[in-house]
This record gives C-alpha cells, structure tokens and sequence, in this order.
C-alpha cells in the first residue's frame, strides 16, 4: 500500500489523498461493527475475507484507472478497511486467544514484530523491488506492480485455506464465547480475554 498516493497521482486523480481517507473511515467504520461480525463469521471466515479482501484491492488497483475505471479504485480504496480489521486485527484476536494466559504478551509482541516489522520491513523491500522492476523511462506499469502482489495475497489466501486445519476449532471455540456472552464478545474483540 505504500504506492496507492504515487499511483494514483500517476493516473491524475485530483485529490488522491483525500480519495484515500475513505480507506480509513471504513476501517473505523468495520472497527466498530467487529464485536457483531465476529460473533456472526467466526475467525477463519474474517481471516479468509480479509486475505479474500487484499487479492480484491490488488486487482482492482491494477485494472482501475482516472476514467471509466474510477469505481474500480474506489471500491479499492474502501476495502481497507476489510484487508486491515478482518485480517490483522483477526490476526491479533486469534493469536490472544490460542497463547492462552501466560503467554499471551509473548504472543502479541511477536506477531506484531512479524507484521509490523520484520513482514513490513520485507514487504517493503519487494515492493520496491517490483516497482523497480516494472518502470521504465516512460513511467510505470502499474498493471504489473498491482497483480504482482494481488497473485501473491491468492497464494497466501489458498495455502490458509488448504493448510490451517487448527484453525478451524479454535475459530468454533471463539465464536461459541462470543455468541454466549456479550461482554465477552467485546472482550474478544478489545484483545482483553479468551
């Protein structure tokens, strides 16, 4: 995501930036609406939607452009807020929930040094390597760059999806507590219980 400003700069969006913000307020938006969702779709649904979510934005991106293109951009745009709420925020819940008590600040400091460190740190440098791969002294090809990584999050989708099979009894076990007590739905949801 961090060519979606140059991008659509390129294209000729005015406002990019602004354009942009809809990405967070339907993040905001989802954030609020997680205590009830995840009580309806269970971890490995929200899991699987929000990878479902990032081949989607990709894809969009790579076929949108300033013209007759421009909801395809929007609509990447908007699911943000799915790729971030469903997928890493779900992420953190079910990383809380399977460590259990005693290791559960082991667990969160770790998942977010592989997010948010050493997986943005890597998914930075391939990002840049791809984007140098695809320009040119004519500009970009950002067709290339965007389905680079859109087949890339559909590998990841296929392999969660065929390969996690512990997954799916602690998403029962998640969801059988959140749909029994309210109070712990939100707790679930806050990261503050399991």
């Amino acid at each position: 995501y961090n060519f979606t400003n140059p991008y659509l700069n390129d294209l000729g969006v005015r406002g990019a930036a602004g354009l942009q913000s809809l990405g967070q307020v339907s993040e905001v938006l989802l954030m609020l609406a997680m205590p009830f969702l995840f009580a309806r779709l269970g971890v490995k649904t929200m899991l699987a939607l929000g990878m479902a979510a990032w081949v989607a934005r990709y894809a969009l991106f790579a076929y949108g452009d300033a013209g007759g293109g421009f909801a395809l951009l929007v609509i990447g745009i908007v699911l943000h807020g799915i790729c971030y709420d469903f997928f890493f925020v779900t992420g953190q819940i079910y990383t809380d929930a399977h460590a259990g008590p005693a290791f559960r600040s082991s667990a969160q400091g770790f998942i977010t040094l592989a997010t948010y460190g050493v997986g943005m740190l890597v998914g930075f440098r391939v990002a840049g390597m791809v984007s140098d791969h695809y320009a040119s002294a004519a500009g970009h090809d950002w067709q290339g760059i965007w389905l680079f990584p859109a087949l890339f999050s559909l590998g990841v989708l296929l392999a969660a999806l065929i390969f996690d099979r512990d997954m799916e009894a602690l998403a029962d076990t998640i969801t059988g507590i959140a749909a029994d007590d309210p109070n712990a739905r939100l707790n679930i949801v806050a990261g503050n219980g399991s």
